[in-house]
């Protein structure tokens, strides 16, 4: 057995009890059915036909459970595979869909490397694995050959400067303990961590808590046998190397150079997200999807005024109150503190996003006239866009 299989064996990642599905349904990115839609089909997926969807590498199935909910939940049909090395994680995963009640679920044990010898998927769910090959991008080529035509992949790989700390504790355990099993590698490494100095620089790097929730979440980060991290421009070039594009990170305002400083202008797209990355020091995981490079396309975008908006994580009655008092609701996330700057006069479209509606039936139900559409809804999609909060998808369309 692989020291990586056998650590998963030990501590399935992450620590999930699936009885807790009873009473909450754990949502994130990648593989939330609004972002798919987003980002690889530009919020016009024809949602009559079935997504043939792979979690490729889905642990204890919190992606798994995630897609298959919000499909079940939206009416539409999905046909999910899922694969793992890990015997232990795919038992709770199981378990974790029966407590649901959701089937037509398939679910293997194995590697990753043969997605292909699974089928052609429509959508493709790689979360927190890639980076922990031996060969990352042997893993993405492997990916895109399971991939079909028109599809797309939701990754997440770790980020290098929000792990700071990280890789000079999993070397030192590494040689440290290297003859252990797990059991005795995790009791051993508790002991040292405790007894780290404050000058440490994992002690102060306040980015990191899952060495604090869970004995899985202390192995996987401090004692993992095989782990890596990505800046953008290793990412990037590992994408184009392996035939694939970036649609977008699901925080684009974290990698946006020009709200932190002015951008040179002879810096390139991906050497603004570089130097943001750096200047913001905080990114400990980088999301984002991507497909095809061949088949290259952005996310969805309000140019478009057929599309459908929808609000992730926020409610548009109450947002809209806010905005129309004159508040500026406060967002917390991955380091980032901001505050929604949004006109009064923006509250009115806000309270019309129901998820049906397009965007030209908003400014109808509204009265706005164009011209101030496209004003306001350029700012809105700005404010909450570049945030994660403002998504574009026409799953709850006829």
């Amino acid at each position: 057995m692989s020291e990586v299989k056998a650590q998963y064996e030990a501590y399935p990642y992450p620590a999930r009890d699936p009885a807790d599905e009873r009473k909450r349904l754990i949502t994130g990115s990648p593989s939330h059915v609004l972002e798919i839609d987003h980002f690889l089909f530009e919020g016009r997926r024809d949602w009559r036909k079935p997504l043939r969807a792979l979690i490729a590498g889905g642990g204890t199935g919190d992606g798994l459970i995630q897609l298959a909910q919000q499909m079940r939940d939206a009416g539409r049909t999905a046909e999910i595979t899922y694969l793992d090395l890990s015997t232990a994680s795919r038992a709770i995963a199981e378990e974790r869909a029966r407590v649901r009640g959701l089937t037509g679920i398939r679910f293997v044990t194995g590697s990753l490397m043969d997605a292909a010898d699974l089928g052609q998927f429509d959508y493709i769910d790689c979360c927190g694995v890639l980076h922990h090959l031996p060969d990352p991008a042997a893993g993405f080529a492997a990916l895109l050959s399971a991939l079909a035509p028109g599809g797309g992949l939701g990754f997440m790989v770790y980020a290098l400067y929000g792990r700071a700390g990280v890789y000079p504790l999993q070397e030192a355990f590494g040689a440290l303990y290297a003859e252990l099993p797990p059991e005795a590698r995790l009791e051993a490494a508790r002991k040292l961590v405790t007894a780290l100095p404050e000058g440490h620089p994992f002690k102060a790097n306040s980015n990191l808590g899952d060495h604090k929730d869970s004995d899985a979440g202390f192995y996987d980060l401090l004692l993992h046998s095989q782990d890596r991290a990505f800046d953008v421009t290793s990412l990037s070039d590992t994408l184009s190397q392996t035939g694939w594009a970036l649609s977008g990170f699901t925080l684009p305002a974290l990698y946006d150079l020009s709200r932190i400083t002015t951008a040179p202008a002879h810096l390139t797209p991906t050497e603004r997200m570089a130097v943001a990355e750096k200047l913001r020091g905080t990114i400990k995981t980088h999301v984002g999807y991507a497909t095809r490079a061949t088949e290259a396309r952005a996310p969805a975008q309000g140019r478009d005024r057929h599309l459908s908006p929808h609000l992730k994580g926020l409610r548009a009655p109450e947002l809209a109150r806010a905005i129309a008092a004159g508040q500026n609701p406060k967002l917390r996330f991955n380091g980032l503190e901001v505050r929604l700057a949004l006109p009064k006069q923006a509250a009115p479209l806000i309270a019309a996003i129901d998820g049906r509606r397009s965007l030209t039936a908003i400014a109808q139900v509204t009265g706005t006239d164009p011209v101030a559409m496209g004003s306001l809804w350029a700012q809105i999609e700005r404010e909450m866009g570049d945030h994660g909060l403002l998504l574009y998808s026409s799953i709850l369309c006829a």
